[in-house]
């Protein structure tokens, strides 16, 4: 089992970022995963803390998009609230609160996979995300 320089071993390091990155969020990621990127030789542990805050980074992206759609509606409804009239479309707010919701839920899903997974130095695959991780870490020029 190969130990980190902390003196534990890299699984539970691993597991431990994947936690934090869904009990913590981005502080705690930024904290132990510099630690790592700054500090540990394993290669494993690297990609897995550059993976937890691209994660994070596209679960993020994902909710503010969808968040801009009713903030729209509201621009829209306040520029027209100037002029005593209104823009409501109360349909569409419970179809983003909704799939905000399943975001969130597919989120916490896949950081307590990706964190047990991490103590056999294991991963689950995030196509978009692991390519992208790969693309960024690979040794070519």
């Amino acid at each position: 089992m190969r130990k980190t320089r902390l003196g534990i071993s890299v699984g539970l390091l691993g597991a431990a970022l994947f936690f934090v990155a869904q009990f913590s969020g981005y502080l705690g990621v930024i904290l132990i995963g510099g630690y790592i990127l700054l500090f540990e030789e394993n290669a494993w542990l690297k990609k897995s803390a550059v993976k937890a805050m691209a994660v994070l980074l596209l679960f993020s992206f994902a909710i503010a998009v969808l968040g801009l759609i009713p903030d729209c509606f509201n621009v829209i409804d306040s520029i027209l609230g100037i002029f005593k009239g209104s823009f409501n479309i109360a349909f569409i707010s419970r179809i983003i609160s909704c799939l905000t919701t399943i975001l969130r839920f597919v989120e916490k899903l896949l950081f307590l996979g990706l964190g047990l997974k991490a103590f056999n130095q294991g991963t689950i695959p995030v196509p978009f995300v692991d390519s992208l991780v790969e693309k960024g870490m690979s040794d070519e020029e």
